[in-house]
């Protein structure tokens, strides 16, 4: 499989869109850690469909004008995994989940690590809005793209996260 990929500057630094086709298949973190997300041989291509349709909803998300994406996805992984980024789908703009709560939402209460583990490993960044998801105690926890850029997000979504300022300046 040959995937096709396009660098998008953005305010949490520069992001490789992803596409398998005509879906989107990964949004790649500027320091991403090799092999977090497991792709084939990528080729450029600016003119891809989907990758020109992600990198307007991406710019216009980052601007305030946009609250939810409307992309094809192709979310490559392990069924409970599938399971986890579907569920990440359905946290609303400007809400937050902890991880036990998705756990319970996926029918699995008790792999709360697990759900973790799979959302640590979520291909296709801020628009299956993995950032929404917090420690049980409100505070922020790992993220693939850091925690700064955690932060950034869902200040820009004005996300209600208890303890947690907003960063200065945005």
């Amino acid at each position: 499989m040959t995937y096709t990929c396009i660098t998008l500057a953005t305010p949490v630094g520069e992001l490789k869109l992803v596409a398998n086709g005509s879906r989107l298949a990964a949004i790649l973190w500027e320091n991403d850690k090799p092999g977090r997300v497991r792709l084939g041989p990528m080729n450029e291509a600016p003119d891809n469909p989907v990758l020109v349709r992600t990198a307007q909803q991406l710019r216009e998300y980052f601007c305030g004008t946009r609250d939810r994406f409307d992309l094809d996805l192709d979310f490559a992984g392990t069924a409970f995994q599938k399971k986890v980024w579907a569920a990440l789908l359905t946290i609303p703009f400007g809400e937050t989940r902890s991880y036990s709560q998705i756990a319970e939402q996926i029918g699995h209460p008790t792999a709360v690590r697990a759900v973790g583990a799979a959302n640590g490993k979520n291909p296709i960044s801020i628009v299956a809005p993995c950032h929404r998801v917090i420690g049980a105690s409100g505070k922020l926890t790992g993220f693939a793209g850091g925690l700064e850029a955690k932060a950034l997000l869902l200040d820009l979504e004005g996300a209600h996260r208890p303890g947690n300022a907003r960063l200065p300046g945005f």
